[in-house]
């Protein structure tokens, strides 16, 4: 009977890979390209036998993934056989005997160049080695400037991953999950692939915050009917005025995401009911020219603007100015009959599979090489990404902080004092304008002209700004302008100069360092280095070397004595605890006394979820980060002591360590009993009238009984601020106070501070 069953699960199998793959070659043969289907089947058997017997964790024939990724970038991408046959082989040379070069005599060189750059890449998306995913993605990028179809297929990938994420332990969700909202949403923005995006957005968000993203999609579908008949009756009398204009056109409804809404709820602080711009609409039309496009998407702003009145500040045209990521459509808030301001986006047809696609929608392919019509953007942008890999950062984190900057979503027009235009980052400054014509502009810049206006480097450029920079010989790079770049260019190109004169400095240093040991017989040992770093207060050997080398630490004989009739003690910010809690003990003595952390072994089963109890919360490390209480969604993170940090999921410096540090990510779950009180801040904003401060007070104190630790309130031109430092179980007493606060009259804005 077992026998049996085996067979028929073969046969099964056998269907499914089968039927997954047919529909592959019909969803191909659907497509505009050069029907190559040989090649994409060859492939596909070549895959199926190198993978032969293997399973994916959900139990599924391995086969099944290299087909949902060439799926993927056959369906949602629109690529072609050449990226579909490298698509199906991306795991072969990885996990199977078979390599490049064997892929390349059966294959050609096209697919097995893209093949190879996947491979370089895929080692450690599921493996052990710190900051793996972020020298991952450097060599991502730098496989990218050869051929743009390796980064695509990456994406692909990532999705088919994301969407079957559910089969992975939590921890490993949460990693995958925060490398892919920190690096691979931008990116996929970045290259104009606005559904995967928007996908990769809010299966992050669902794995990361399952309840969150529950409760909108319910909120979402409750508030369904309600959108539909505004719709509807908005969309009626612009129907009819296209109609009459002759247009071939369909209108939809854009839902904002989940993701999008849940966001905008965090950065504004308000609740779903006061997001507005939930509802969006969509015209895309077939022009009757390819030349006239341009033109009739004016037309028809020109013809609902006669309808609805139109934010005389809103109107963004992308059609004349594309984004940086070959974005084009104009859009326009208008204010529809129910009072409420409407976002109507206008784009063509081509337009519209530009704005699914991105730059993929450009490309033809002739005789297997990638050709596209419009690549200048897209080359700017590599070249900056090449430019920022050749200077090589020490920190693999801090590389991923500076390529994100470049994946900026909103730009802004600049023109130089020619009347050539630049696209820029929004809230780039006159420094980041200098870097991006020329590294030694940026270097000796002093300030600059934006519209004839003399004006700092520091200065926040606006759209349709001229600037001209001005410079001098004898001006050098400052430390502090780190601080207001804000483009990864400049950031990269500023940190490359401190960093060589770092260098310079501490090897300074080291010279002074080994003279002054060596006048008093002494060895340079780490351990002598360490007891001079110590009596300076200073954490880091080359910070100290630095010193040295700059001429703000100068040794004398006095520093020998001292180290000598002193003994080295623990240092106090080794003990990095937030005691954010007060409990059996008096919250001063658990600050005093040597923290008891838990210590990971070797053995440590990091599957498993860490579980936060009233008698063992002691044991982990709470840093200042984000201030977790029990109810939020938290993860655990491996820190170099083998102490257990631990941090809100949603968290800026968790997810960096996400991206970076994703095997030392574990999964936290509280399991508390109303035993311990918490610190917890909250923020509120309103228009001040006589007896608010009673009200507020009356509402925490006596109808909720919370302890109020602190409350500071302050009053200017009728508008108040105010903080409430309370004391609270956990984040469903917070939830508590927020609603009954924002009940209050004249309150308007309750948040919960980190």
């Amino acid at each position: 009977m077992d026998e049996l069953n085996k067979t028929e699960m073969e046969e099964a199998n056998h269907k499914m890979v089968d039927d997954a793959f047919q529909h592959l070659l019909d969803c191909y043969l659907s497509t505009r390209h050069r029907k190559k289907v040989d090649l994409i089947t060859k492939a596909f058997n070549f895959a199926r036998q190198a993978h032969k017997g293997v399973r994916r964790l959900s139990g599924e024939p391995y086969i099944m993934h290299p087909i949902a990724v060439a799926q993927i970038a056959c369906s949602e991408m629109g690529l072609g056989s050449t990226s579909i046959s490298a698509a199906l082989l991306h795991d072969v040379v990885e996990d199977t005997d078979y390599t490049v070069e064997d892929i390349e005599n059966i294959f050609g060189q096209k697919v097995a160049q893209i093949v190879d750059g996947l491979t370089k890449i895929s080692g450690g998306i599921f493996g052990e080695q710190a900051s793996a995913q972020a020298e991952n993605f450097k060599k991502l990028l730098l496989t990218m400037s050869d051929d743009i179809r390796v980064i695509l297929i990456k994406i692909c990938d990532r999705l088919h991953n994301m969407r079957t994420l559910a089969s992975q332990p939590a921890n490993k969700q949460y990693k995958i999950a925060g490398e892919t909202l920190y690096i691979y949403a931008p990116l996929a923005n970045r290259l104009g692939l606005n559904k995967i995006k928007t996908e990769l957005e809010n299966l992050s968000f669902k794995f990361e915050h399952p309840e969150e993203f529950k409760l909108i999609e319910s909120q979402l579908a409750d508030t369904r009917k309600k959108r539909d008949t505004l719709f509807a009756d908005f969309t009626g009398p612009i129907r009819t005025a296209l109609d009459k204009m002759e247009l071939e056109y369909e209108i939809k409804a854009r839902i904002k995401s989940p993701y999008s809404i849940w966001n905008k709820m965090q950065n504004k602080h308000v609740t779903f009911d006061q997001i507005y711009d939930i509802l969006a609409v969509r015209i895309i039309f077939t022009p009757k020219s390819r030349d006239e496009e341009v033109n009739e998407c004016f037309k028809i702003y020109v013809a609902i603007s006669k309808i609805y009145k139109s934010h005389p500040d809103r109107l963004r045209d992308w059609v004349n100015h594309p984004k940086a990521n070959g974005y084009q459509a104009l859009h326009v808030t208008l204010m529809s009959k129910t009072g409420q301001w409407i976002e109507v986006q206008i784009r063509s047809d081509r337009m519209n599979e530009m704005a699914e696609q991105g730059f993929a929608a450009h490309w033809k392919y002739k005789d297997g090489d990638m050709v596209t019509d419009d690549e200048s953007e897209l080359n700017n942008w590599l070249r900056t990404i090449k430019e920022i890999l050749d200077d090589p950062q020490p920190d693999a984190m801090d590389f991923l902080d500076v390529i994100k900057l470049n994946l900026f979503a909103s730009e802004i027009f600049v023109f130089t004092p020619k009347g050539e235009i630049k696209t820029m980052p929004a809230g780039c400054t006159a420094l980041d304008f200098a870097f991006s014509i020329h590294t030694f502009l940026g270097s000796h810049c002093i300030g600059a002209k934006v519209n004839q206006k003399l004006v700092p480097l520091s200065h926040k450029l606006q759209s349709g700004d001229q600037v001209e920079i001005l410079t001098s010989n004898s001006q050098h790079i400052q430390p502090a302008w780190i601080d207001f770049v804000s483009t990864a260019k400049a950031k990269a190109k500023i940190q490359a100069i401190l960093r060589r004169e770092a260098r310079e400095l501490q090897k300074k240093g080291e010279e002074i360092f080994n003279e002054y040991l060596k006048k008093h017989s002494l060895e340079p040992t780490s351990a002598i280095l360490d007891s001079f770093c110590y009596l300076y207060d200073i954490r880091k050997h080359d910070m100290f070397l630095r010193g040295l080398g700059s001429g703000n630490i100068i040794l004398g004989d006095k520093d020998l004595d001292e180290i000598n009739g002193k003994k080295k003690q623990a240092t106090s910010n080794k003990w990095r605890k937030l005691v954010p809690f007060i409990g059996k003990d008096k919250k001063k003595e658990a600050e005093e006394t040597p923290p008891n952390y838990f210590v990971v072994s070797e053995g440590f089963n990091r599957k498993k979820p860490v579980i936060i109890t009233d008698d063992n919360i002691e044991q982990f490390v709470f840093t200042k980060c984000c201030h977790p209480i029990p109810g939020d969604d938290a993860l655990g993170f491996i820190d170099s002591d083998n102490h257990i940090e631990i941090h809100k999921r949603s968290c800026p410096v968790a997810a960096r360590l996400k991206s970076s540090y994703g095997n030392r990510i574990l999964d936290a779950k509280w399991d508390m009993h109303r035993k311990r009180l918490f610190d917890a801040t909250i923020s509120i904003r309103g228009i001040d009238r006589i007896g608010i401060l009673n009200d507020v007070t009356k509402i925490t104190a006596e109808e909720l009984n919370v302890s109020i630790h602190k409350i500071v309130l302050s009053c200017e031109e009728g508008i108040f601020d105010g903080l409430i430092d309370i004391r609270i179980h956990d984040k469903d007493d917070v939830g508590n106070i927020i609603k009954k606060l924002r009940q209050v009259e004249g309150v308007q804005e309750v948040k919960r501070n980190v």
